[in-house]
């Protein structure tokens, strides 16, 4: 049987996770944990979807330099295919300091992926796929939001599914949530954390919000951390708790819930077995430094 075919858009970029095994030394060196490889929320996602059976393409724009290297192959390395925007710029970096509750902070050069230009995407929309997931931190950016945009409206006037994850808080309270909400309203799915629920939603409680977005979307997905995850699908809301113990470093876990829970939709399981499955994956990510790749 062949697999279904997902197409994935979003940012390419090299990862440098830091873990301080003592407190910083403001002026000196620090022993730390440094883990250095292939970043970007989309492509954790789409690695995610490629170990779950489905045939994966990824869209991104990077620099024609050793980053850029790196990350197509590790992408190759899971089985996704990637198709790449080369541009005169250098490749996405960001560097993740973790807290010593797994939680963390990043400092994010977007570089190349700012100018993915909307003829690459839709170059490689054309063909057959029945499902595109644009990552939010398309829509986060004036530079790419249009494209972004277009993508999305190709994939539904196509009849295709779509879905979006917002991905960070800060770049939303910026770009502000109506401007976020107005492109990607008309997407089959959103994934959220609760913050980013909330914030988008413009109300506090996680249970108001999924009510509110489960107005604008088909299906909304938000993940609680230690609380687990919630979907609102067809006015219902389904629970399912964390199975994380031992957190080292929560970087890609809501990644890799994302696209577990896509993949387990995408291949005809119901909600609640989605949202089992988003839990493992996220579990599985967290023991270790680093995203899962």
């Amino acid at each position: 049987m062949i697999p279904p075919r997902v197409v994935v858009v979003g940012d390419v970029m090299l990862d440098v996770v830091v873990r301080p095994d003592e407190p910083v030394a403001p002026t000196s060196d620090t022993p730390s944990s440094v883990r250095i490889g292939r970043g970007g929320s989309g492509a954790n996602i789409a690695v995610e979807l490629s170990l779950d059976g489905l045939d994966v393409t990824y869209l991104g724009a990077a620099g024609d330099d050793a980053a850029g290297r790196l990350f197509v192959e590790d992408l190759e390395r899971a089985g996704v295919t990637a198709t790449l925007q080369l541009v005169d710029a250098s490749t996405g970096v960001v560097v993740a300091i973790i807290a010593e509750s797994g939680e963390r902070s990043m400092m994010t050069d977007r570089g190349a992926n700012r100018l993915l230009t909307s003829e690459h995407l839709a170059r490689h929309l054309d063909g057959s796929y029945v499902h595109l997931h644009v990552s939010g931190y398309c829509l986060l950016d004036d530079a790419t939001r249009d494209g972004a945009v277009a993508a999305l409206r190709s994939a539904r006037e196509r009849g295709r599914s779509t879905s979006i994850d917002v991905c960070s808080v800060g770049p939303l309270r910026s770009v502000t949530p109506d401007v976020f909400m107005n492109a990607a309203r008309g997407a089959t799915m959103l994934f959220a954390n609760e913050e980013e629920a909330t914030t988008l939603s413009g109300v506090g409680d996680v249970d108001d919000a999924l009510g509110v977005l489960g107005l604008v979307f088909n299906e909304v997905v938000v993940t609680r951390g230690a609380d687990g995850a919630l979907a609102r699908v067809n006015g219902s809301t389904t629970h399912a708790p964390s199975l994380s113990r031992d957190v080292l470093d929560t970087t890609g876990a809501g990644d890799a819930a994302t696209g577990a829970y896509l993949a387990a939709r995408l291949n005809g399981h119901d909600v609640g077995v989605a949202l089992r499955t988003a839990m493992e994956a996220s579990a599985a990510v967290v023991r270790g430094l680093g995203s899962r790749g």
